[in-house]
């Protein structure tokens, strides 16, 4: 790895939804990383981890570009893996808030203080002209996010996501006991609507962030599962 690469990549991440599917096991590899030293988790409760490079910023979200030091962010490379249910949430206003909100206020943080790149994920189908409130709030937050121009800006729009998740989800088990006898006629243009393990979404993060790349990618999900299956290459 050249000097060049080695100033571009910071050695810091920051990491906002660290206890979600995607956000624990993403993690989990910041940790095991060597180009990292310092993992900080931007949560509003203690992980009940502990490891010597990982910090714990407890905040209120409400908050969130307020509490954030700037010198946390300055070089670092953002992670943002926040995300809920509109049950969950309880409310449309309530989901838009940590969908949308709390991702921007984060991005804006990003780029106020000169972080090195953002990596976000959203979901399949976002778009500000979906019919449906979910794929839409997710569509407003690339869109504006994408206006911040952010050095470097890359989205992640996972399909149906497998793994074990702390919270029950009974729509989403029923979609994914009807992947798995779908998933091997999933080819061609259907490949982006095959279901994906959160793993391999955290992977894919850790390698988008980890590889030099124009200002802006999109990666649907078909592109978040090659890029996690390529073989580890340097700069990484």
């Amino acid at each position: 790895m050249d000097n060049k690469k080695l100033q571009f990549h910071g050695s810091t991440a920051v990491v906002a939804g660290a206890t979600g599917l995607v956000g624990r096991k993403l993690v989990q590899l910041l940790l095991d990383h060597p180009a990292y030293s310092r993992i900080v988790v931007i949560v509003r409760r203690e992980l009940g981890i502990a490891h010597p490079k990982l910090e714990e910023r407890i905040i209120s979200f409400e908050s969130l570009g307020e509490e954030l030091d700037g010198k946390l962010l300055q070089g670092a490379d953002v992670f943002c893996a926040l995300g809920t249910t509109i049950k969950q949430a309880g409310s449309q206003e309530a989901f838009r808030r940590v969908d949308y909100t709390y991702p921007l206020e984060l991005g804006r943080a990003a780029r106020r203080f000169g972080a090195s790149c953002f990596i976000l994920v959203t979901a399949m189908g976002s778009s500000v002209a979906s019919r449906f409130f979910y794929s839409r709030v997710k569509g407003e937050l690339e869109r504006d996010l994408t206006a911040l121009k952010l050095p470097r800006l890359v989205i992640l729009r996972p399909s149906l996501l497998l793994g074990h998740r702390t919270e029950s989800r009974a729509g989403e088990r029923a979609a994914i006991l009807l992947s798995r006898p779908l998933g091997a006629l999933m080819i061609g243009p259907l490949a982006r609507y095959k279901a994906i393990k959160g793993s391999d979404v955290a992977l894919a993060m850790l390698k988008a962030a980890r590889m030099d790349g124009s200002s802006l990618q999109v990666l649907e999900s078909n592109a978040i599962a090659k890029l996690a299956a390529a073989p580890l290459q340097e700069p990484f």
